[in-house]
């Protein structure tokens, strides 16, 4: 039985020596590398979500402005209500600023257990146009 181009392969080509560099041999894939980058991804990942979640999380305590008044160049009082569990207090972040979007005011103010709304007599180095309440939190 004679062999055929379909039954043999064709030869690696020859290079004359020297004139093309030095060919080296193929490399395994490098999956090491691969997987240890994922874990990595997949390791900011989580600690970018606790991060946030931390921050601007816990939707047990949830912040609404009811009203504000008495705006002068110094001062704004500002009426929020928590919704949080009864029986904890929270830490709440308030903010108002300017016409121009400039800050003015900020504070946090506790909201003691028991106690789901509350009006707060904001200092400011201008005369603000709207309050905020940012963030309400667990008292740590």
């Amino acid at each position: 039985m004679t062999e055929t181009n379909a039954t043999t392969s064709a030869p690696a080509p020859v290079f004359p020596p020297g004139r093309y560099g030095r060919r080296r041999e193929p490399r395994r894939p490098r999956r090491l590398g691969a997987a240890f980058a994922a874990l990595l991804v997949v390791a900011a990942t989580a600690a970018l979500s606790v991060r946030l979640y931390q921050q601007y999380g816990d939707p047990a305590y949830e912040p609404q402005l009811l009203r504000y008044s008495e705006v002068s160049d110094s001062q704004i009082v500002v009426t929020f209500a928590v919704r949080k569990p009864a029986d904890q207090a929270a830490l709440c972040a308030l903010r108002a600023s300017a016409r121009d979007g400039l800050v003015v005011g900020r504070a946090e103010v506790r909201v003691p257990a028991g106690v789901s709304q509350l009006t707060y007599r904001l200092a400011t180095e201008a005369r603000p146009t709207t309050p905020e309440v940012l963030r309400c939190r667990p008292v740590p």
